[in-house]
């Protein structure tokens, strides 16, 4: 069987920035980079299912700064809608170590990788793959992991062309989720936007650093580097653990232009247990 395993190193630059403002600094690097070729026009969707402990372990690894953590997801790209069992997803481990983030992943059709993530069984995978494999049972089945939150997004992407070829530059819009109903194919599921859908997060990819030119475009459009997590804003935003400092909060972004109705965000509960007592703790540090 070929390997379908796949890894990768880079570091990561995020900004929080206003979705107006984002398709202009994307027609400006647009002059320097190129369209990814997996990217349409208006971008395309991705869908992650993150798995945690009963205790949020990879959640409260990453409040508390740790120089190496782990996360464990399944993601798919594109719409929900005609997801089957044959689709293909990729179980992923996105870790951190230091500064650098790392990637592994393998592709799988959806019933394989739950196989593998739910229920828990060995999968048929080549050789070159016994390594990743078996690194994912020995997580859910030491740790418990169990489906936690679904984060989506639109994301639109552009890469490195000449000497930048180790370039990459993402745009998520439309960021949103849900804490329940974790199979991709469930019909009408009930997303909430966990980032106000005026503002997009736009992050810089790197082998090694970022040229010189996009961190000056930056700098001249006052861009400030943000510690933002997808996972992170979904598990607060619905109240599994109250907000630290790391939460996206809608009272320190810009406005929404006149005329964009904004949802709800969800009000975090009051904590009641050891684990909403270290968000607390988090909170005011």
């Amino acid at each position: 069987m070929a390997s379908r395993l796949h890894a990768f190193n880079r570091y990561e630059l995020k900004y929080l920035v206003p979705v107006d403002e984002a398709a202009r600094i994307r027609d400006e690097l647009a002059q320097r980079m190129d369209q990814d070729a997996h990217s349409p026009v208006g971008g395309y969707g991705v869908w992650s299912l993150y798995y945690d402990t009963p205790q949020l372990r990879f959640y409260w690894e990453k409040i508390e700064g740790l120089k190496f953590r782990r996360k464990l997801r399944i993601r798919h790209y594109g719409d929900l809608d005609g997801v089957t069992d044959e689709s293909p997803v990729c179980v992923e481990i996105k870790q951190r170590v230091n500064r650098v983030t790392q990637k592994r992943r393998i592709t799988l059709p959806y019933a394989t990788a739950r196989q593998l993530c739910d229920e828990r069984e060995l999968i048929e995978h080549s050789p070159r793959e016994n390594a990743f494999v078996n690194e994912v049972l020995e997580l859910v089945v030491r740790l418990n992991l169990q489906p936690t939150a679904i984060t989506g997004y639109q994301r639109e992407a552009l890469v490195g062309r000449d000497q930048d070829t180790g370039l990459r530059v993402t745009f998520d819009r439309r960021i949103r989720g849900r804490d329940r109903d974790f199979h991709f194919g469930v019909a009408n599921p009930e997303n909430r936007f966990t980032i106000p859908p005026h503002m997009s997060v736009m992050e810089i990819k790197v082998n090694e650093r970022a040229p010189y030119w996009i961190t000056d475009l930056a700098a001249k459009r006052n861009l400030n580097l943000i510690r933002v997590s997808k996972y992170v804003q979904s598990i607060e935003s619905f109240g599994l653990a109250p907000r630290s400092a790391f939460h996206v909060r809608e009272e320190d972004l810009p406005p929404a232009p006149a005329g964009h109705g904004l949802p709800a965000v969800p009000t975090p509960t009051t904590p009641t247990s050891p684990t909403q007592a270290r968000a607390t703790e988090a909170l005011h540090s």
